[in-house]
């Protein structure tokens, strides 16, 4: 069996779903791909589900799960992770549909943990500079201060807290309480990290050039980042009067 998936949320992704599939299906490193879909109104799922008669004749590379609604990015995810813990892929990866990363990077991401050992590679914009295109100057700004923001707060060593473009070892997951995951929007991406470091897996970062989709549209709100900025705080201060015990480890 293939050894790694890539999960892709999506959410009104038509104009973006078909060509992000043929292009991770395109590289070199065969990856197989679940898309988790949010009943999405504009057809998506049906697209993916014409795709699967294709991509699945003499193998399932082309998996998904349809939800009854708009239930959020982290329980997509949720969702996606225990689907992949089920099916015994050893490599979890996870991205966008819409091209703003880079199908290219997740050779480099998979490498980082199956080969040189990171238990979570972060596809990060940070990690030498600012790397993001077609981003304006303000959100450009505000992204990467809240990044650092979350960094001064959390004390993790990492400078794209943010980050959505990962790669996680089976074990990670199977670690961490994804039932108890808080957040659902754009901080469950920092909250799972904090997660993973607290319970002592290794990080790191692959630089990456993030570019902001051309088609279909953003899910980003003011909502998004009001989440992030107290539950940080909130999740940080809680944080001291836990204990966190890899998994096969006693107390």
């Amino acid at each position: 069996m293939n050894n790694a998936i890539v999960i892709i949320p999506t959410y009104k992704e038509r104009e973006n779903i078909r060509a992000i599939i043929d292009t991770v299906f395109g590289l070199p490193k065969d990856f197989h791909i679940l898309i988790v879909d949010d009943n999405s109104p504009d057809g998506t799922p049906q697209i993916v589900e014409k795709m699967q008669q294709d991509y699945n004749e003499t193998e399932t590379k082309l998996h998904l799960v349809k939800r009854t609604g708009k239930l959020g990015l982290g329980t997509a995810y949720i969702a996606g992770f225990k689907y992949a813990i089920e099916k015994g892929y050893d490599y979890i990866l996870e991205m966008d549909a819409d091209f703003s990363h880079d199908p290219k990077d997740l050779i480099n991401l998979y490498l980082m943990c199956a080969e040189q050992g990171s238990d979570v590679a972060i596809g990060s914009r940070y990690a030498t500079g600012v790397n993001v295109v077609n981003w304006p100057i303000g959100r450009v700004l505000l992204s990467y201060f809240a990044s650092s923001y979350v960094r001064l707060i959390t004390s993790m060593p990492i400078r794209d807290t943010t980050a959505g473009f990962l790669c996680y070892r089976r074990k990670v997951l199977e670690t961490i309480p994804l039932d108890q995951v808080k957040f659902v929007g754009y901080a469950f991406q920092i909250e799972m990290k904090f997660l993973a470091w607290k319970f002592g897996f290794t990080l790191n970062e692959v630089p990456i050039i993030f570019t902001e989709r051309t088609r279909g549209e953003s899910k980003m709100s003011a909502g998004i980042f009001k989440e992030a900025f107290f539950g940080v705080l909130q999740m940080t201060i809680q944080s001291w009067f836990k204990k966190y015990i890899p998994l096969g480890q006693s107390s």
